[in-house]
């Protein structure tokens, strides 16, 4: 933990209070992670320099995704939620040209769980010096038509840098995506004081390996601080409705309060105006087939 009012990293660990908290609440579908990255803490200081963390401050946002699936990661037949961080002014949504290749699905599904905890996106498409068809500039055209900022990014040829950088200034900024898209590489060629490991591609899978092993938190301007997260290869959205998911793809914004039913799914009910507006090209269909394929992965039955 580097506290903001300081530059020294002090190695805390939690009161007793926060496990029996834990105990209390574990069987609980709401419950949410009591301590992560990017949290505002009060800590008494040891002898040793160690410290114990006694108050967690309220969060005024956090960032989730469904545990991935794995045993223990349910509860009654439901996905639990892991809470990435916390208290974020941007998150940064790192996608690559190649190795893995671009996929706009899993984008979108980054996108939807950003916007559902109502937070400023950047989307940064990397490695397009790798591009050979050019099709890195209809992605671009594609998102910043909608609302999003998008920076096209290169760590071998610098393209996009300085750009990125501006984007983080005076910010908490979480660095998120699937391993190996380069968002080590990046960080490097932006502070190259981190000097932060970078991974390799695997020559079976095409997917990268984890050179990230857990999230933290880095101060790298007098106001500025990264959070760099491990790399996933699995994001679902966490705590949404059928019925909500349509307001996190911004693009809908304008057509669903004119939809017939005011619980529209907008998957097959009549008088759709998000329908309507797909078939007339003001909504792109492979955004709305994203929306389709999460709004497949909801259950019906979520109490929150």
């Amino acid at each position: 933990m580097i506290p903001e009012n300081q530059d020294e990293e002090i190695l805390c660990s939690l009161k007793g209070k926060f496990k029996k908290d834990f105990e209390m609440k574990k069987d609980k579908l709401f419950f949410t992670d009591f301590i992560t990255v990017g949290d505002c803490v009060e800590y008494d200081l040891n002898k040793d320099g160690s410290g114990v963390i006694k108050k967690i401050g309220k969060r005024k946002n956090h960032l989730s995704r469904k545990l991935p699936k794995v045993r223990g990661a349910s509860y009654r037949g439901e996905r639990l939620e892991q809470v990435v961080a916390a208290n974020i002014d941007n998150v940064v949504v790192v996608t690559s040209v190649t190795s893995p290749d671009f996929n706009n699905r899993v984008l979108d599904r980054f996108l939807v769980a950003a916007e559902s905890s109502h937070l400023n996106v950047t989307i940064v498409l990397n490695k397009i010096d790798l591009d050979q068809s050019d099709f890195a500039n209809d992605w671009n055209k594609l998102y910043e038509g909608i609302g999003y900022k998008f920076i096209l990014t290169s760590a071998e040829t610098n393209t996009g840098i300085l750009s990125l950088k501006e984007e983080l200034k005076d910010a908490k900024n979480l660095f998120w995506g699937h391993s190996g898209v380069g968002k080590s590489s990046l960080l490097n060629k932006m502070y190259p004081e981190l000097k932060l490991k970078i991974g390799e591609i695997s020559q079976f899978s095409s997917k990268g390996t984890h050179t990230t092993v857990t999230s933290v938190m880095i101060k790298v301007d007098e106001n500025t601080f990264i959070i760099d997260t491990p790399g996933i290869r699995e994001i679902d959205p966490y705590g949404i409705r059928k019925s909500d998911l349509g307001h996190y793809f911004i693009e809908f914004g304008k057509y669903i309060n004119k939809c017939k039913f005011n619980t529209c799914t907008h998957h097959h009910e009549p008088g759709c105006a998000v329908i309507e507006a797909v078939e007339k090209n003001r909504i792109s269909p492979e955004r709305y087939d994203s929306y389709l394929r999460i709004l497949d992965t909801i259950e019906d039955d979520l109490n929150f």
